[in-house]
Order: C-alpha cells, then sequence, then structure tokens
C-alpha cells in the first residue's frame, strides 16, 4: 500500500507511524502492532489510529523515523504488515527462565537497535532478565551483542573509567581524564546526559565546551589532545543498551545483569584496554558494602572473560560529593579543584586523585602505591589545568572569563540549621530529588550549593544549603520538596 507522508512534527522518542482508521482496518493491525515502511530504505515502526486527523492516502511519522529514512512531507511510502519477529520465541524462553545461546541474544538485540520489537516486547526481555537472571555465559554473550549491533570508535590502547552512579555531584571524570591523559595515557571518555538526577558528565562539560560530535571529529580531537569528554547518546555506540535502558527507566527496573554488560558493551566499544569501574556505596547509594563487594567481582570476572584488563575499587558514597549538585556549580566545583583554589571542595579532589591513582598504577605509569602521590604532583603542577584547558579548547571552548561565566541562577533559597548539633546523614536520593525539583538538568544554571558534609558541626541558623532555580514557581517547587523529605540529619 503506497501512502502520502504528512507531517505532524512530532517526537515520540521511538519510531512510531499514524495511519488513519479505515486503512488501518485494510491492513488488518491495531494500536502497539508493527508496520513496514520502505522508499530507498526499509524500517519499521509501530503505529498508532487517528480518526479525522489523516486522510486514507496520508501518514503521519515520528521525528525520529522521518530523520532515519531522510524523508519529508509530501513522500510516498510503501507500507505493509510487519510479521511478529522470531526474537519474540526467544524473550519467552527467558521468561519461562531457560538460557539463551548467543545467536537468540543477538537476534534480540538486533531486532530491538532496528526498532522491531515494541517497548513491551523489550519489556518482556528486562522482566525476563531481572526474575530469571543470566549466566556468565549469557552475560558475556549479551555484551558482545550489545557491541556487534552498533558502531565502535576503536582507540588503541585506551583507557576508560566508569561509575555505577547514583551520588550527586561526584564529578571527579573530568579531573582524572586531564590527570591521566597528562601523564601520558589515551582516554576517549564518553559520557551520559542526566535524566532524572541533577547532571551528567556531558551536562557539566557542556558548561565549558561543545560535547556532540561525530566520531570522525571525534578521533581528530583525541589525537590533537590524547583525550576527549564528549557525549556517547549520538555515537550508536551499543544502541540497543540505550532502548533497553529507557525501558527500564518506565518499569523502574535494573537488571545486575543489565548493568554489566551495558557499562562493559560501552567500554569495548571505544576500544578500551584498560578500565576502572567505581562502585559506591552507602545506605541511600545504589548498593551497600556487601552488595558492591559482589558486584566488583562480577564486573572483574565478566570484564576478564570479554578481554578486558579491569578493575574495580568501592568508594564511600555515603553523601553527595563536592559542593555543587548541578551543571553549573559540578563544573564550578572542576574547576577550582583544576585551578587549586582554597575554597575547592577537598572530598572530590581527594576521590578524583584516589580514582587516577588506580589507573596510573594499572596502567604502570606508576609503580603500585604511587599512584596518588603522581596523581597529585600532576594538579599541583597545574599540568591537569593545562591539559583539560587543550581538551576544551579542541571541543571548541574556552577557559577564558570561565568563572564570571558559571554563575548560578539569582532565584534563592536559604536551608538553615533547626538545631545544633552534628551533620550525621546526607540523603543522597533526597538531594538529587529537590535539585531536580529546582529545574535540574535541563536548566543547567540551577541546582543545590551545600555548605557542610557529614561529621561536620553546625549551630542553629546556620545556611547548610542554598538551592537555586530559574523560576519562582520552580524555587517553590524545590522549597517544598525539601520541606517534605528533609535531606540532612543532624545529631
Amino acid at each position: 500500500m503506497l501512502l502520502k507522508v504528512k507531517s505532524l512534527n512530532f517526537v515520540a522518542g521511538r519510531p512510531v507511524a499514524i495511519i488513519n482508521r479505515k486503512t488501518a482496518k485494510k491492513l488488518s493491525v491495531y494500536v502497539g502492532e508493527r508496520i513496514r515502511l520502505k522508499n530507498s530504505t526499509e524500517s519499521v515502526a509501530v503505529v498508532d489510529i487517528a480518526r479525522g486527523l489523516l486522510k486514507e492516502n496520508e501518514i503521519a511519522l515520528s521525528q525520529e523515523i522521518m530523520d532515519e529514512m531522510k524523508i519529508a512531507e509530501g513522500y510516498a511510502i510503501e507500507i505493509s504488515a510487519a510479521p511478529r519477529p522470531e526474537s519474540t520465541k526467544y524473550i519467552l524462553e527467558k521468561l519461562d527462565g531457560k538460557p539463551l545461546s548467543y545467536e537468540k541474544i543477538f537476534s534480540i538485540t538486533h531486532d530491538i537497535v532496528r526498532n522491531a520489537l515494541t517497548e513491551a516486547e523489550i519489556a518482556y526481555f528486562v522482566s525476563g532478565v531481572y526474575l530469571n537472571g543470566m549466566s556468565e555465559k549469557e552475560t558475556v554473550d549479551l555484551t558482545k551483542a550489545m557491541v556487534d549491533t552498533g558502531k565502535r570508535m576503536y582507540v588503541k590502547n585506551s583507557v576508560d573509567k566508569h561509575s555505577i552512579g547514583g551520588i550527586p555531584g561526584n564529578r571527579t571524570t573530568p579531573i582524572l581524564v586531564s590527570i591521566c591523559s597528562a601523564a601520558g595515557l589515551t582516554m576517549p571518555k564518553t559520557s551520559s546526559r542526566a535524566i532524572t538526577s541533577a547532571a551528567g558528565t556531558a551536562d557539566v562539560m557542556e558548561c565549558f565546551s561543545r560535547v556532540e560530535f561525530s566520531i570522525p571529529e571525534i578521533k581528530k580531537i583525541i589525537k590533537k589532545v590524547n583525550a576527549c569528554l564528549v557525549w556517547g547518546g549520538a555515537l550508536n555506540l551499543a544502541p540497543a543498551d540505550d532502548k533497553i535502558i529507557q525501558v527500564e527507566r518506565i518499569l523502574g527496573l535494573d537488571p545486575e545483569v543489565q548493568l554489566l554488560a551495558s557499562i562493559l558493551s560501552k567500554k569495548i566499544s571505544v576500544g578500551a584496554k584498560y578500565v576502572l569501574i567505581d562502585i559506591p556505596y552507602g545506605k541511600t547509594a545504589k548498593v551497600s558494602r556487601s552488595k558492591g563487594m559482589l558486584l566488583a567481582k562480577k564486573f572483574e570476572k565478566i570484564g576478564t572473560m570479554l578481554g578486558l584488563r579491569i578493575r574495580t575499587i568501592l568508594t564511600d558514597g555515603s553523601q553527595p560529593i563536592g559542593n555543587g549538585i548541578g551543571p553549573v556549580l559540578e563544573a564550578r566545583d572542576v574547576y577550582s579543584v583544576l585551578i587549586r583554589r582554597s575554597d575547592r571542595p577537598l572530598d572530590l579532589e581527594n576521590k578524583a586523585i584516589l580514582l587516577a591513582g588506580e589507573i596510573l598504577e594499572m596502567t604502570q605509569k606508576a609503580k603500585k602505591g604511587e599512584g596518588k602521590k603522581l596523581a597529585l604532583s600532576i594538579l599541583d603542577s597545574r599540568k591537569a589545568l593545562d591539559q583539560f584547558k587543550r581538551i576544551v579548547e579542541a571541543q571548541g571552548g574556552t577557559l577564558r572569563n570561565i568563572e564570571s561565566k558559571l554563575k548560578p541562577e539569582k532565584m534563592t533559597h536559604q536551608v538553615l540549621a533547626k538545631k545544633s548539633g552534628t551533620i550525621s546523614e546526607i540523603d543522597n536520593r533526597k538531594i538529587a530529588f529537590i535539585a531536580f525539583s529546582a529545574g535540574c538538568p535541563a536548566d543547567k544554571d540551577s541546582g543545590i550549593y551545600l555548605n557542610y558534609h557529614n561529621g561536620c558541626k553546625v549551630k542553629k541558623g546556620d545556611v547548610l544549603m542554598t538551592i537555586y532555580a530559574e523560576t519562582r514557581e520552580k524555587l517553590e517547587f524545590a522549597k517544598k520538596a525539601c520541606e517534605q523529605s528533609y535531606p540532612i540529619l543532624i545529631k
């Protein structure tokens, strides 16, 4: 059946095709089922059905599929009902607790990438993995399949680092990449943007420079300065992982197998030889210390099976790291550590030195036990600052007058201590929620500045933290979130 494309200018987050009710009846397709689209290329879209919006000979496509197929309004496109993919049988097998071969796992990931599976079918796969787990072999095969169904950005003998997340602030990556690449290591760091948290590394780096580049452009940056700090979302590295994560967020699930495959597939896709995994643990972190230790062993075993030289490190995740939470405020923390300001957040600096030291030792740039000393000397000599400046400039930015640019919003609310005592707990999840309520990460200048951390003594009326927001409405929303779930405990 040949239909004419009508533009409705809508973004669905996935390939969606809207057709007339009578057209759907002729094709015998229903809402949520698939149709195949064909012009010079071929794709699959999920069907939605409209009454009165479109004529029988018209079809409306989400922007995602119009971009993918390079079509515009008025184009004629052939459509037909798409049969259910073979991979749905393998998803049912996983729901039944059966082990899957590489071929079956590849079939599932391949169909996820080409949008042949609906969100509901992907959700069944995620649920099957969550309920029944995967063997070590299946986990290795899932990781390989994620790599094999995406692009690669091979950088020989490169080094990478990843945190499992869950800790507000914690913006060590720009600092340690600057330290390690200043020491002669190659670090092609592709990072994420935040969705439900206050900031991702890419959001913070965007305060200094561009972060969106093509793979050829990134390779030029790396050749020039031996490192990069870019957004990995548009590079199509292990794209099945990105689509699975979207469904996991809807379901509120985070299967451990998926966490392992997600992180390791991205590292393999950039050609990493050495990988350091940071596992923060704590009461309001993603994992407890005992679970963190088990996860570390799994990372090391699966990573080794995949040919990586991998090291894990458990770090204190009992509270936010650094003073700033939110893109601009975290960028200020990063810059203050690099420029060696007297009021820099020492907890952020110490963690960056710890992680950089581990990398320098595992790559034999430093002897065992000497990594932290070398990392600190690179920071103190300002070689790390010079290297960060080169990275920023290679990515189209500048540090000229940067401190005047890194200013938070003027709309503020101070949270005062209700009594005197010692801070015994700062809830990571509550802090992240308040920052998100204030407008993070979309409003880069919004967020939270913490004046105190665990163990600090405070007096009644002291300013514990300041909330920054773009509008009065968002500030009120953040204030209400803070009042309902007070994040700082004083004893």
